[in-house]
């Protein structure tokens, strides 16, 4: 009964690490993603019929995807120890929604995040998502300091330039949406120029935010992220270059198994082959 289990396993195994059978997967993803888009516009109802019943299929099909990664892992606690599997585990639960009545606006939301599984199966994907979720630690630390840099121009902004127009510069919290505004250069010029009418030096304000803002602090988050981002490839392909070592330890050890194996064949073939040995002879060879 186990090896029947381990020969069961095995064969999930293979099917479960197919690039055929995986890039099987990413089609109905994508097919999944555009049956969502079509619910979007007024289709006749014969296609909206078809639709719907292609949609159960697709969600029938990544059940059973998860149910053969499921049986192919090596237990409960393995499987659910990778974030990706908790991951497509909460997707797929969330495909099961009915889509009929009253719910039918939520199991469309959850089947949209269906097109997210594209992420889990994709391993460049995978790498970016990681990288992004590790850079954030530091993202976090770089916009701490460019709160403050907001904080005190738009204190300073406030103060100098509240007479000038209350709608931009009434307080801080409505001059440091101002100053988001000119950190992505929409329409600041036009802010630089009222303020310049009755502070000729105002300019001097506005290009260190800028310089600060979209120069320094844009440039070190892209920095982390890349920093981190290098890092995980790097990771990646040593697991690459660690998988393939392996299995080719894995086929060397195969390939001298056999040999020794040959090697036991062949020497009982000749022992067989030899003829019977007397009694007399054995004694007199013993002498």
């Amino acid at each position: 009964m186990l090896a029947k289990v381990s020969g069961l396993q095995q064969i999930l195994k293979r099917i479960d690490n197919s690039r055929l059978f995986q890039g099987f997967v990413i089609f109905v993803i994508l097919v999944s993603a555009l049956t969502i888009g079509a619910h979007t516009y007024h289709l006749p109802p014969w296609m909206e019929y078809s639709l719907s019943w292609l949609d159960l299929a697709i969600t029938v099909f990544f059940a059973g995807e998860l149910t053969i990664r499921y049986l192919a892992s090596d237990g409960f606690k393995r499987f659910f120890t990778n974030g990706w599997n908790i991951f497509d585990t909460v997707i797929v639960i969330g495909s099961l929604v009915p889509a009929g009545g009253s719910a039918i606006l939520l199991a469309r939301l959850l089947r949209i995040f269906r097109v997210l599984r594209l992420v889990s199966m994709v391993p460049e994907l995978r790498m970016l998502v990681n990288a992004l979720l590790k850079a954030i630690p530091r993202m976090g630390y770089i916009a701490l300091l460019m709160f403050v840099i907001f904080y005190i121009y738009g204190a300073v902004g406030s103060m100098l330039f509240a007479d000038i127009n209350t709608f931009l510069w009434g307080d801080v919290s409505v001059a440091m949406l101002t100053l988001f505004r000119v950190s992505t250069f929409e329409s600041w010029t036009s802010i630089m120029y009222e303020t310049m009418a009755v502070y000729p030096l105002s300019w001097l304000y506005y290009l260190s935010f800028i310089f600060l803002t979209a120069f320094v602090f844009l440039n070190m988050m892209v920095g982390a992220v890349l920093d981190v981002m290098t890092q995980e490839t790097a990771k990646m392909r040593s697991e690459e270059q660690d998988d393939e070592q392996s299995t080719a330890a894995t086929a060397e050890d195969v390939a001298e198994l056999k040999a020794q194996l040959g090697e036991l064949k062949q020497l009982l073939i000749e022992q067989r082959s030899m003829p019977p040995t007397e009694p007399g002879d054995m004694h007199e060879k013993i002498l």
